[in-house]
């Protein structure tokens, strides 16, 4: 990749105005495009759906398959670079970019993403120098290495090892044979056997690495999901104790450096039981892109995880982001939309927007829509980043905005 800057409102060697890519036209991608905008740039977006959150706020959409020929050359003739929105882009798509625009992350970092059995490998190679091991592991991808599984990972998580995402692709397995009937009911895709381990709870950590090497990190985030979709990230100092969000963040630069990555990438922690009363860190995966964990960057952060995308994709210098207020994020899923007020609709019933006007009444509340045209339960539809002058005033009005919203409380 080219270390010369591309300036936000120059002309490029072709004439044009200086224009950025991303393949996928999903919610990141659309606040990729929204802060790359923001700084002058041009975007377009690859992208097959027609009314893409992305596409829609483009300079130009692209809507063709991510693999299609022509869409690719399109893409290239328009933009100056390239990144993309989600790991499951196929990799030899990058490839092909990459050897003719500056592509970050690469097709090599990406794909080292899209096969958990590459990245467990990777986390063990990094193990050394980040001090943070994955769980206890197997690949399972022939019936000889079912029946050698060591006796010592059951119970445990039996994942695909691609195309896995938002909990999806994992069963829980207790003994041997649950884990034969998991592989089959898997279609015996080629899977990762992890250790289930005392899980106390989980975090997550963004950095923004630059093509010189440069890498930045932000803050730690603390996170809790739900039926495996993340619904409320905290970051605040006390949230992650002071030694694991160290670790966590080193561990993380790390495993940018050993990939010579190029961009924002977000990986996922367990914080676990060490058997000695105390906690310790288990690296779980990585996302070569911005994270939905890192969404509070938007209003509590002087640098925006989508902005730090922009400057590590353009060659920019990526300054050492700063946490100005204390924040929780809450995952906005299309439930919202069929139980207003906490009341769960009939399924035949219309959708409904939530209670806006009250949420957005608090002092503090942030509101950001996807621009998805319809609302389906289980589907991300939004987020919303609370900020206050402290800690307790953040999870006061958080309080009251899942009471309204009819969320879990905190």
């Amino acid at each position: 990749m080219s270390l010369k800057p591309l300036l936000p409102g120059a002309l490029s060697d072709r004439g044009q105005q200086m224009t950025l890519g991303v393949m996928g036209g999903g919610q990141l991608g659309r606040m990729f495009v929204q802060a790359a905008q923001a700084m002058g740039y041009f975007t377009a977006v690859l992208d097959p759906d027609p009314a893409s959150p992305a596409g829609l706020v483009a300079h130009w959409h692209i809507q063709t398959a991510y693999d299609d020929e022509q869409g690719l050359a399109q893409l290239m003739q328009r933009c100056d670079a390239i990144t993309t929105e989600f790991e499951n882009v196929p990799a030899p798509a990058l490839v092909t970019l990459g050897a003719h625009r500056p592509v970050a992350p690469s097709a090599a970092c990406v794909a080292v993403a899209q096969d958990r059995i590459q990245e467990k490998a990777h986390f063990v190679q990094c193990a050394p120098v980040s001090g943070v091991h994955p769980a206890p592991c197997a690949a399972i991808e022939s019936p000889e290495l079912l029946v050698a599984v060591p006796a010592d990972l059951l119970p445990g998580i039996l994942k695909t090892a691609r195309l896995g995402y938002d909990g999806k692709g994992q069963v829980r397995v207790q003994d041997r044979a649950e884990l034969a009937a998991a592989w089959d009911r898997l279609g015996r895709v080629p899977c990762v056997l992890e250790k289930r381990m005392p899980l106390q709870g989980e975090c997550s950590v963004l950095v923004a690495r630059g093509a010189d090497g440069q890498v930045v990190a932000f803050p730690v985030q603390k996170n809790t999901h739900h039926d495996g979709i993340l619904a409320i990230t905290e970051v605040y100092e006390g949230a992650v104790p002071a030694d694991l969000a160290a670790r966590a963040q080193a561990s993380t630069v790390a495993i940018a450096h050993h990939l010579n990555y190029v961009g924002v990438l977000c990986v996922e922690y367990f914080i676990v039981d060490n058997g000695q009363g105390g906690s310790d860190l288990i690296v779980n995966e990585m996302a070569p892109r911005p994270h939905n964990s890192g969404h509070y960057t938007q209003n509590a952060c002087d640098l925006s995880q989508f902005e730090a995308q922009v400057r590590a994709l353009a060659g920019l210098p990526l300054p050492v982001p700063r946490q100005h207020s204390p924040a929780i994020m809450v995952n906005l899923l299309g439930d919202l939309w069929f139980q207003p007020n906490g009341v769960r609709a009939q399924a035949s019933e219309q959708p409904v927007s939530p209670p806006w006007a009250q949420v957005l009444a608090l002092p503090g509340t942030h509101l950001h829509l996807y621009g998805k045209l319809s609302a389906r339960p289980g589907r991300k539809m939004g987020h919303l980043n609370i900020t206050g002058p402290s800690v307790a005033k953040v999870r006061e009005t958080t309080a009251k905005v899942l009471a309204l919203l009819g969320l879990p409380a905190l």
